[in-house]
C-alpha cells in the first residue's frame, strides 16, 4: 500500500509489524537510543481539523526519525482558497516525502491518496480515525499481553472512533461491541466490512442499543466525546440523549473487575464519563495519549522510508 487510509486496507499481519515497530521505537526512545529512519524526509502535515495530540505526536515523531515536520493550516495554503485537491496533490508530491491529513471529508483524503504520488496518511477525518486506534491497539496490547481473544466495549456516539475501532479489533482478532442510541449508530459499510474482517480473524462484532450489554465482560472500555468539533449547536439534544451511555462507576462496574479505561481525549468529565472512572485505577487514558507518539512514528516508518 502507498497509503495509511484505514485500518480496514491493511492485513492483520501489517497491523501486527506497526504495533512491534511502536513498542520497539517506543523501547529504544525511553533508552535515547536514536533512530534516525526518515533522515532527511519532509512530512507536510495539513490541518483543516485543528488538535492538540495529533499535531504534537506528528511533529515530534517525525523530528525523532530524523525528518522534518512542516505545519500547514488551511488558512496558510491554497486548498483553503479553492485550489483543487488534484493540484494541491500534484505540486505536494514534488516538495514532500509525504502528507498527513486532518479535515472533515473522508473523500478529501480519499482524492488526495489518488492524486499523489506520495504517501498520504489519515491523521482523522469524519469517517475514521486509524492513527487513534493503532495507538489503543498498542495500549492494550502493553497492558494486557496479547490482543486476540479480549472483548472491547465502545459507548457513545457511532462516529469515526467507533468505525476505527471496529475495523482495528475485527484485523486483530478481538471481539468488540458497540452501543449507540437509535439515530446516532455507525455507518453500515462499516459495520459490514468490520463484520467480514471479523469472520476472517474469528473474532465477533455485536451492534446493540443496550450499553450494559455491551459492557458485558469487557476486558477494555472506550468511549468518546459526545460532542465532536462541528456538532456544537447539538450539544444540548445531544447530552439529553447520551446520558444512558455515561460510564459512570455502576456501568463500568459490569465488565471485568481488571477492565481498562480508555479514551482518545478530549474528554468532557462529567458527561460521557465521571472523573471517578477517568481518573481511577483503570484509567490509561495517558499511556494511551503517549503511544499516538509512538505508533505514528511506526506508520511513517513504514510508509515513508
Amino acid at each position: 500500500m502507498k497509503d495509511f487510509l484505514s485500518l480496514h486496507d491493511c492485513s492483520k499481519e501489517q497491523i501486527e509489524d506497526m504495533l512491534k515497530l511502536a513498542i520497539k521505537l517506543k523501547a529504544e526512545l525511553k533508552s535515547g537510543i536514536p533512530h534516525p529512519i526518515l533522515k532527511g524526509k519532509t512530512l507536510g502535515m495539513i490541518f483543516t481539523k485543528s488538535s492538540t495530540r495529533t499535531r504534537v505526536s506528528f511533529e515530534v515523531g517525525m523530528t525523532q526519525l530524523g525528518g522534518y515536520p512542516l505545519f500547514l493550516s488551511s488558512a496558510d495554503i491554497q486548498l483553503g482558497r479553492g485550489e483543487t485537491i488534484y493540484d494541491t496533490a500534484n505540486v505536494l508530491s514534488r516538495y514532500l516525502d509525504g502528507i498527513m491529513i486532518r479535515t472533515y471529508a473522508h473523500s478529501d483524503v480519499e482524492d488526495l491518496a489518488k492524486y499523489s504520488t506520495i504517501p498520504i496518511i489519515n491523521g482523522l477525518t469524519d469517517l475514521l480515525h486509524p492513527c487513534q486506534v493503532l495507538a489503543d491497539l498498542q495500549t492494550t496490547y502493553e497492558h494486557k499481553g496479547k490482543l486476540e481473544g479480549l472483548k472491547m466495549a465502545y459507548l457513545g456516539d457511532g462516529n469515526n472512533m467507533a468505525h476505527s475501532l471496529l475495523y482495528g479489533c475485527a484485523k486483530v482478532g478481538m471481539d468488540i461491541s458497540v452501543a449507540t442510541p437509535e439515530g446516532y449508530m455507525c455507518n453500515e459499510e462499516v459495520v459490514e466490512n468490520a463484520k467480514a474482517d471479523a469472520k476472517k480473524s474469528g473474532s465477533n462484532v455485536i451492534i446493540t442499543n443496550d450499553p450494559a450489554e455491551a459492557i458485558k465482560n469487557a476486558d477494555v472500555v472506550y468511549t468518546d466525546t459526545w460532542v465532536s468539533m462541528g456538532q456544537e449547536s447539538e450539544k444540548e439534544e445531544r447530552l439529553k440523549i447520551f446520558t444512558p451511555y455515561q460510564v459512570n462507576k455502576e456501568l463500568f462496574s459490569k465488565a471485568k473487575s481488571d477492565a481498562i479505561f480508555m479514551h482518545c481525549l478530549p474528554a468532557y468529565r462529567g458527561f460521557e464519563v465521571t472523573e471517578d472512572v477517568i481518573d481511577g485505577k483503570n484509567s490509561v487514558i495517558f499511556d494511551e495519549a503517549e503511544n499516538r507518539l509512538h505508533a505514528q512514528k511506526a506508520i511513517m516508518a513504514t510508509f515513508m522510508a
